[in-house]
């Protein structure tokens, strides 16, 4: 059966209009939504230095006459995307920096570092802490609460990985000789820095800061916040205690600042970041730990089968050979250890 109705007449056919088309409304009388977003060519470029609920205070002429901070919130398109405490970001809107005035976050300068961690091992889905930082000074203690060498050990894999110069700071020496736990880590070119509450290097410890953006990291109770407040005073960031009973510090620092240090030598950027228990290292490429230790992934290259895991049980590994015929020199055996202990990790 035809659709078209044979007996309809042609003269009713002729009075029919546009007006008898059935069109949805449109209640809020708006218009599509386009994908072309602006260049935004005016937009000025400025350095996060925290967030807190979805709030982001940025620093816009940093080291010129003209250094201010304003509040911005992100732009649509970026609502998928992390921005973090030492993004260099692109700002567009009121960029006065008045009391009440907002402007947005339009884009995200290519980064040079990530300091990432995952929630656990087995999860790959990362968590950036921050960005563009050259440094990271760990801060563990002697005792009180004990200190963890393979939660040192992660913050370690994840600062390799990231292409950032590790340091630590052993506070709390007057309770404890840290000497064994610092044996752990022999054969890995780590800054090591030791204090006490009447012998805390703060020279040597600024001096390191100058010039860098660090990135301070630690367990809950270990005096990382203490520290930061010795080294930038108005930093004021708040000051948690050891439980007795669980030996576990309590969480104090809640969020990622980054701090400007002022030293004899010049200026540097702080960024403090809160106690952490954890840190997952899902996210890793393991081949980036070996290409920390430069001399050992050379000779890795020359003489180690494909695939070769570096590990102490892996066979026919081309650097146990190495060490035991002294390719690498008298601290090569340590180093390899070093290597392999981290590697371990992963296992």
């Amino acid at each position: 059966m035809s659709w078209w109705n044979d007996d309809a007449d042609d003269d009713d056919l002729d009075e029919l209009d546009e007006s008898d088309i059935r069109m949805r409304p449109n209640p809020k009388a708006n218009k599509p939504r386009t994908k072309i977003r602006p260049a935004h060519e005016d937009a000025e470029v400025g350095m996060v230095l925290g967030v807190d609920r979805g709030r982001y205070t940025v620093m816009l002429g940093e080291n010129t006459p003209e250094e201010h901070l304003i509040s911005a919130v992100r732009a649509r398109e970026l609502r998928k995307k992390p921005i973090v405490t030492g993004d260099r970001v692109r700002v567009v809107g009121d960029l006065t920096g008045d009391e009440g005035s907002l402007s947005r976050l339009v884009g995200i300068e290519d980064r040079t570092t990530l300091l990432r961690r995952s929630a656990d091992d087995t999860d790959q889905v990362e968590r950036v802490i921050v960005a563009n930082a050259d440094q990271i000074l760990i801060v563990v203690a002697a005792a009180d609460p004990e200190p963890r060498t393979r939660l040192v050990d992660r913050y370690l894999i994840a600062a390799l990985d990231a292409g950032i110069h590790p340091m630590l700071v052993v506070t709390k020496t007057d309770l404890a000789d840290p000497t064994a736990f610092l044996e752990h880590f022999a054969g890995l070119e780590l800054t090591v820095f030791l204090s006490s509450p009447t012998d805390t290097p703060l020279e040597a410890i600024g001096a390191a800061l100058v010039g860098h953006t660090t990135v301070f990291v630690g367990h809950s109770g270990v005096g990382k916040s203490t520290l930061v407040n010795a080294l930038v005073p108005s930093a004021q960031r708040a000051i948690g205690h050891v439980n007795q009973v669980t030996g576990r510090g309590r969480h104090t620092s809640s969020s990622t600042v980054s701090l400007r240090y002022h030293g004899a030598g010049g200026t540097g950027w702080v960024i403090d970041t809160p106690g952490v228990r954890s840190f997952g290292l899902g996210h890793i490429d393991p081949a980036n730990i070996l290409r920390a230790y430069p001399d050992l992934a050379a000779v890795a290259d020359e003489v180690c089968p494909r695939g070769c895991t570096h590990l102490p049980s892996a066979p026919d590994c081309g650097l146990v050979e190495a060490v035991a015929e002294g390719r690498l020199g008298e601290n090569g055996a340590s180093r390899l250890d070093s290597l392999q202990r981290l590697l371990e990790t992963f296992h």
